[in-house]
């Protein structure tokens, strides 16, 4: 069989097959006899219909068509095969096929064409040399602090209040019902959504609608006020964003936290410690960790964006197809985890829109995972069958008994420490220039509202 092949872009490979007379013929001559044995012709017998009767019957261009289609699915693996092609997914016909079946004549030759997906190939750039910038997390003690108090909060206990009226820091049961209010200032319908019981509201600033618990300051219990407010542009019912409106709000019961003391006692209850030093120590070590954990996260993310600048990618429609079918598909187990309907998030209409949204981050996901592998490839970096073991081991141990593809989950930890083990020894390369947090992103935003 001649092929001949011819290079194309996005990692294609055109073939271009020439199919024998022979070829032609035989393969005629048993789609033909094929049809005679399984088609059903009043008057015949199977297997006994004339030649001229099933042609006729049938139409010569639907046999035609239906002897190219075989040649077709018959040649074209045989010439993947003879090429000794890796291919992914399958092939693409080139050749308009309607235009095929004009030209087919049994007993002569035809050229087919078709294209090919084939793994990609990667031109790495100069990825010893790097030089990036990227933004520092520090350990700051007052997020330590922060997260005490916090943790004091969500232990406190509520003790009533009747002496004085309600003050910032305080928990207000209330009683509340809001109505419209019109540009003449008069009041309307209950607004649906604004009313309730018995609930119970902390009077802090930033909580509810501006305005709201700044009004509730300053009552005492069974006191009844109007308070104004406006609903924000942004507010998430649609239904009430912009509307101004009047909130007729009862404090039943007012209460004031009262914290526990931040000593041994405390962490005790509060943790595995038994005291507070402990608890600290403990905190800040986690703290810290994390903060390096964020700095090795964003200058790993700065390689990463070089070497896409630097190296050159062609990406075959199949894996893309494939990647941004695995992005959608986490997408709706997450938004399902999360109780929500994804029949009605994900129909005939919005997939497409999804996966026209979801191509470019498929695609920098691909480039960026074949350019580490190619790097990791070029310079011997592996990771241990050991630690791949532990680390299959302890993700096992997070999912629980849920139903896994073992092989699968192997492949992903495999590829994710390789990922990470291939960073690490970058950045070990790599020339790093580390600035204050947030520096980098400032620009950024200032460049994008710029153009």
């Amino acid at each position: 069989m001649k092929v001949t092949q011819e290079k194309l872009p996005d990692s294609q490979i055109g073939l271009e097959i020439e199919i024998s007379e022979e070829k032609t013929k035989n393969t005629y001559e048993k789609v033909v006899k094929n049809l005679a044995h399984s088609v059903n012709i009043p008057g015949f017998r199977k297997g006994k219909v004339p030649r001229h009767v099933l042609l006729q019957r049938l139409g010569s261009q639907s046999v035609k068509a239906a002897a190219l289609q075989e040649l077709i699915e018959e040649t074209l693996p045989q010439a993947i095969e003879q090429e000794s092609l890796e291919v992914l997914g399958t092939y693409q016909l080139r050749s308009d096929f309607d235009e095929l079946v004009a030209q087919y004549e049994p007993g002569k030759t035809i050229v087919v064409s078709a294209i090919v997906d084939v793994p990609p190939t990667v031109t790495l750039g100069d990825y010893l040399n790097l030089s990036v910038k990227a933004e520092e997390t520090i350990y700051d003690a007052q997020e330590l602090e922060d997260y005490l108090e916090k943790r004091r909060e969500s232990q406190s206990t509520l003790i009533p209040v009747e002496s004085r009226p309600s003050q910032m820091g305080d928990v207000a049961v209330i009683d509340y019902r809001g109505r419209e209010v019109n540009e003449q200032g008069e009041q309307g319908e209950e607004l649906p959504g604004t009313s309730g019981n018995d609930f119970l509201v902390e009077l802090s600033a930033g909580k509810f609608i501006t305005g709201f618990v700044e009004g509730i300051v300053g009552m005492n219990p069974g006191e009844t006020r109007e308070v104004a407010v406006t609903f924000p542009e942004d507010y998430p019912m649609k239904e009430l964003a912009g509307k101004s409106a009047v909130f007729t709000i009862t404090v039943k019961e007012l209460k004031t936290k009262e914290l526990p003391e931040l000593d041994d006692d405390f962490a005790a209850e509060a943790s595995e410690f038994e005291t507070l030093a402990q608890l600290r120590e403990s905190l800040e070590a986690q703290f810290k960790e994390n903060a390096a954990t964020e700095t090795k996260t964003t200058i790993h993310g700065a390689i990463i964006e070089e070497l896409l600048k630097q190296s050159e990618v062609e990406l075959p429609e199949t894996l893309v197809g494939e990647e941004v079918q695995t992005l959608i598909t986490q997408t709706a187990m997450q938004m399902q985890n999360y109780g929500m309907d994804i029949k009605q998030i994900f129909n005939a209409a919005s997939i497409p829109q999804m996966r026209e949204r979801t191509r470019p981050e498929a695609m920098q996901n691909l480039k960026t995972s074949l350019i580490l592998k190619e790097i990791a490839k070029k310079e011997s970096i592996q990771v241990e069958q050991s630690v791949i073991e532990a680390k299959i081991a302890e993700v096992t141990k997070q999912i629980g008994d849920r139903n896994i593809d073992r092989q699968r989950l192997r492949q992903m930890v495999q590829d994710d420490l390789l990922t990470e083990k291939t960073l690490d020894w970058l950045q070990s390369k790599t020339q790093v220039e580390l600035v204050a947090k947030g520096t980098i992103t400032e620009v950024t935003e200032e460049e994008e509202q710029g153009e």
